[in-house]
């Protein structure tokens, strides 16, 4: 996907953005962007390749916020590729590669994504550099440009409304 928009000139965006998975019912997930990393991944489990009228298939869960399980959602896309991916410690691994698309400021694009296992890392959505030359450039000292959702949201994302409700449960 190495799409360009020429029309109009390239939005920039925080190193890190509140993001919506519109296809997926995803309707805020944080994301890093990362130029440093070539293709984009999410934190993908429960993985099930299957056939659907002659085509690879991949069933797989993703929890949408991070540090938390709840409200895990099930996807299922076409596979788009299979790719062996080298991580940052030098580790290579065969993913699913799906096509997704991504809301970002404003704009929807579609990004090849592969699946992984992101329980350890700092974000369970990172978006590399091919999505992002789809009319994006990255400031490293900015973040959430496109905003934010509503604290409650925020919480969630954090944690923090599981606390909450134990508390108020009297847990």
């Amino acid at each position: 996907m190495t799409a360009t928009h020429p029309t109009r000139p390239p939005e920039t965006a925080g190193w890190r953005e509140w993001v919506s998975l519109p296809d997926l019912g995803v309707p805020w997930t944080k994301a890093k962007l990362d130029t440093g990393a070539r293709s984009s991944a999410v934190h993908a489990f429960d993985l099930e390749p299957f056939e659907r009228e002659g085509r690879e298939w991949v069933r797989f869960s993703i929890h949408p916020w991070q540090r938390s399980a709840e409200d895990a959602v099930e996807v299922e896309l076409p596979v788009h590729d299979r790719r062996t991916v080298r991580s940052s410690s030098g580790h290579a691994e065969e993913r699913y590669v799906v096509l997704m698309a991504i809301r970002l400021l404003e704009q929807t694009i579609t990004a090849e994504v592969t699946l992984s296992r992101r329980d350890e890392m700092g974000f369970r959505f990172l978006i590399g550099r091919e999505a992002l030359r789809q009319g994006f450039v990255v400031d490293s000292a900015r973040s959430y440009v496109g905003g934010r959702p509503r604290r409650v949201v925020r919480r969630k994302n954090r944690g923090v409304a599981q606390v909450a409700k134990a508390v108020t449960d009297g847990a």
